[in-house]
């Protein structure tokens, strides 16, 4: 009798990230799991889903893969502890919400981490007006004054990426830029395309 006479369940593995590996031939204990095949990655957090002949579903929480290496004739394989989930928590962790929102760096997060990266547009013509003085401010001598220049060109550029500037504000922002005649022309460039 061979090790994969055992594997009498079939499982699905939901990882983290959304991959659903299906039809999976294992053995489900209580508070283990052994998956005879090696090309499977298997992490913590992933959920393993029995498929019973009676049409029940059990879903397990994987606490630790224990990833088993091939030694003397053994294949390399899967001894997972596991934790069995009741319906609520795994209804829980299988649903899927889907958020569509709209909106310069709109975002919800909601009980995760953001790894997101947000690409704000802003029209073409002010983008060249705050890059030329962005370059501007760079040949600034003074470093106190280029970077106080520099965080109020970040400012002026976080209020143009939202939906509805204000005007007011970036005439504010702007004005307190240094005072040197191409740094006023370009500043009402901006104002005049608002």
């Amino acid at each position: 009798m061979s090790f994969s006479d055992f594997m009498t369940d079939k499982i699905t593995v939901r990882k983290s990230t959304g991959e659903v590996i299906d039809n999976l031939k294992a053995s489900v204990q209580s508070n283990k799991v052994f998956l005879d095949r090696s090309d499977i990655l298997i992490e913590p957090g992933d959920l393993i889903e029995r498929k019973m002949s009676n049409g029940g579903v059990e879903t397990f929480d994987v606490i630790d893969p224990g990833f088993q290496e091939a030694f003397h004739g053994i294949d390399a394989h899967y001894q997972m502890k596991v934790k069995k989930l009741g319906l609520p928590e795994a209804k829980q962790r299988t649903q899927t919400i889907t958020y569509n929102i709209t909106g310069h760096n709109a975002r919800i997060n909601h009980d995760s981490v953001d790894n997101s990266t947000n690409s704000v547009n802003i029209g073409v013509e002010l983008q060249e007006y705050l890059t030329a003085l962005r370059q501007i401010v760079e040949t600034i001598d003074d470093t106190i004054q280029k970077r106080e220049a520099a965080e109020i060109l970040d400012s002026v550029e976080s209020q143009l990426a939202m939906p509805k500037p204000s005007k007011t504000v970036i005439s504010v922002l702007l004005s307190a830029l240094p005072h040197i005649a191409s740094i006023s022309s370009l500043a009402s460039a901006i104002i005049g395309a608002l």
